[in-house]
């Protein structure tokens, strides 16, 4: 299957060629993804579409510094993610990216405050409580400041969940099915919230997502089949 390449964006964000992930080994060796070309402008919004087993939660996931790529190459950000080891990684992603997962991945011994603060204290910021606090009242939870995960609703967890990827100002928010563990009331009013933040921040937006609907909020949306890109709206 060829990737549709579309005019590159005037400021990549993400730059990846050829880019392709194998897990496993011998006779259990699956090729996830297979020769990806993808350039995401910063500023944009954009959506990886597709079926489970597609290849979108993996490519986020490897554009995101989370996964290595097994191949290829890919510039996210001005860092080189092809050339790093773990550690190079974990420090390309302090302050650049966030991310937002389906289960919120919250640490449930810490209060809302606390989980949103978390990014910045490793950063050795000084000021990350009231740059916390700050965020979570921006995401509609003032209220809810001294909670604990298991005091707050599915749809209060993602928003803090939000509020943490968000507080660094990263350059790039990847969200993987954001909306996946919530009802439609409140995973409407999620969507509304990430779209909202992310622009306020100015950041770059990857949804990952199988609901055409909410694909349809971005302003780009890349469809993936088999490890491959099969679509790309902005080609079109």
């Amino acid at each position: 299957m060829t990737n549709p390449i579309p005019n590159p964006p005037a400021h990549p964000v993400i730059h990846a060629t050829g880019l392709r992930l194998t897990l496993g080994q011998g006779d259990a060796q699956v090729e996830v993804l297979r020769g990806i070309d993808l350039t995401v402008g910063a500023g944009e919004s954009l959506a990886l579409l597709g079926p489970s087993g597609s290849g979108k939660s993996s490519l986020l996931s490897v554009m995101a510094g989370l996964e290595r790529a097994s191949a290829g190459s890919l510039i996210v950000a001005g860092a080189d993610f092809t050339a790093m080891d773990e550690d190079g990684l974990a420090a390309a992603r302090r302050g650049r990216i966030g991310v937002v997962l389906q289960a919120f991945h919250l640490l449930p011994t810490m209060t809302a405050t606390e989980n949103v603060a978390t990014p910045l204290e490793l950063a050795g910021m000084p000021d990350a409580l009231p740059r916390a606090r700050a965020e979570l009242e921006a995401v509609g939870l003032g209220h809810r400041l001294t909670h604990y995960p298991a005091q707050l609703s599915g749809g209060e967890q993602q928003r803090v969940a939000i509020a943490r990827a968000l507080v660094a100002r990263p350059t790039l928010l990847f969200a993987d099915e954001p909306t996946g563990n919530l009802d439609a009331v409140t995973g409407a009013a999620v969507a509304d919230l990430l779209f909202e933040r992310a622009a306020g921040a100015g950041a770059t937006l990857i949804v990952v997502t199988h609901d055409e609907a909410l694909a349809a909020r971005c302003g780009r949306v890349v469809r993936l089949a088999d490890g491959c890109i099969a679509a790309d709206s902005a080609a079109a």
